[in-house]
């Protein structure tokens, strides 16, 4: 009987092992280097998105693009409204406060990229409240803001947000 116990707590053990190795092993890896000119990404409305595999970008500009409600987005999305500010998606159990989403604070300039703040208690210097009391109120839209999307206004209107997109220190000169 007590091998069949070890056996049966060893064999459990590996499952769970393998199945928090396959979430995490679909993470994604975010550096300084992740970020580069906002401009890079696929834009759609005011907002430009990322992600390194295509398929995958393909399924999130539908969802963003359809504000399609109660679908995640895929791992490895990159949302950014302002070049200053970023979120990515991780699996969920790796930032289950906001659904898998790791805020960004950023610092741009022509050198590059530098990681001010990052994880799931990142405050919004804007607003001077954490990103996730934001974003709270569209977690049915996988906690991302448009309008529309229950989530507070922010303090830049279209215009300002097109001016500080084209503004990113970090775009060639044209």
């Amino acid at each position: 009987m007590k091998t069949i116990t070890t056996l049966l707590t060893g064999t459990a053990l590996t499952l769970f092992l393998s199945m928090v190795w396959s979430v995490y092993a679909q993470d994604v890896t975010v550096s300084e280097k992740s970020f580069t000119c906002i401009r890079d990404g696929h834009k759609i409305r005011n907002t430009y998105i990322r992600n390194a595999d295509p398929e995958k970008l393909k399924e999130a500009v539908r969802i963003f693009k359809n504000s399609v409600p109660d679908k995640e987005y895929p791992v490895g999305t990159i949302l950014q409204l302002v070049p200053f500010e970023a979120m990515v998606k991780h699996p969920r159990e790796k930032f289950p406060k906001s659904n898998g989403w790791e805020f960004f604070a950023l610092e741009v300039s022509e050198a590059g990229t530098k990681i001010r703040d990052r994880g799931d208690n990142v405050v919004n210097l804007s607003l001077g409240a954490p990103c996730l009391s934001c974003h709270q109120p569209a977690a049915r839209f996988d906690f991302v803001c448009e309008k529309g999307h229950g989530c507070a206004p922010i303090p830049f209107d279209d215009q300002k947000i097109s001016e500080l997109q084209r503004a990113d220190a970090r775009c060639a000169k044209k």
